[in-house]
């Protein structure tokens, strides 16, 4: 073999070698592209997908006091701890102002909890234990014939709502104002100050 015949063999050689090095380049390009595009897919649709938190009342372990009126003149005063649950499925933590959540029967005011202003970390639940007092009195409601049928069969049930409004902050940067509605019920059986059934919306 000549020496030109030599040289011409390099000269393909290096160019098949140059060739195979500008496709490593270019795969590596595109899958460092590709893997750019996954990221920032990522980073818009999971990271900074703000999500409202879940605001709940859960069933409170024991009715702590119970006691209820005469069937001539129904009543009911009771207490209890009630936990309280702030769910953030965020990728940073919610911050919340001072809310209340009030209990009602059949549409009407009985007691109110207090919840203080607090932070629920990322993907995280807050747990709040607040003192709870609840007082009805057939008196104050005299167009309500309902409170006695009740405490004569024995079971009293309860709804709680609430509205808690806050920050949610994703990378120490980005912050968007969330809102969290509350619409729970729990029905009680008196005699035994048990939580028979328990729900949230």
């Amino acid at each position: 073999m000549s020496d030109k015949d030599h040289e011409a063999l390099h000269a393909m050689e290096d160019e098949e070698a140059r060739l195979k090095r500008r496709r490593k380049w270019t795969i590596g390009i595109i899958a460092f592209v590709i893997f750019q595009v996954v990221q920032a897919l990522f980073f818009v649709l999971v990271i900074l997908k703000f999500r409202s938190p879940k605001f709940r009342v859960t069933p409170p372990q024991m009715i702590q006091s119970l006691t209820v009126g005469t069937p001539a003149s129904p009543s009911f005063d009771m207490s209890f701890i009630a936990p309280i649950q702030i769910k953030n499925t965020n990728w940073g933590p919610f911050k919340y102002d001072a809310t209340a959540v009030y209990f009602t029967y059949e549409g009407v005011m009985v007691g109110q909890a207090y919840i203080p202003n607090g932070k629920a970390n990322f993907k995280s639940t807050k747990k709040i234990d607040v003192g709870v007092n609840l007082k009805l009195d057939s008196a104050n409601l005299p167009s309500n014939p309902n409170i006695g049928t009740d405490l004569n069969s024995g079971i009293i049930t309860l709804s709680s709502r609430g509205e808690l409004k806050g920050k949610v902050t994703v990378m120490f940067m980005f912050k968007k104002r969330k809102t969290s509605v509350m619409d729970c019920s729990m029905t009680i059986l008196v005699s035994t100050r048990q939580i028979l059934a328990w729900g949230c919306m």
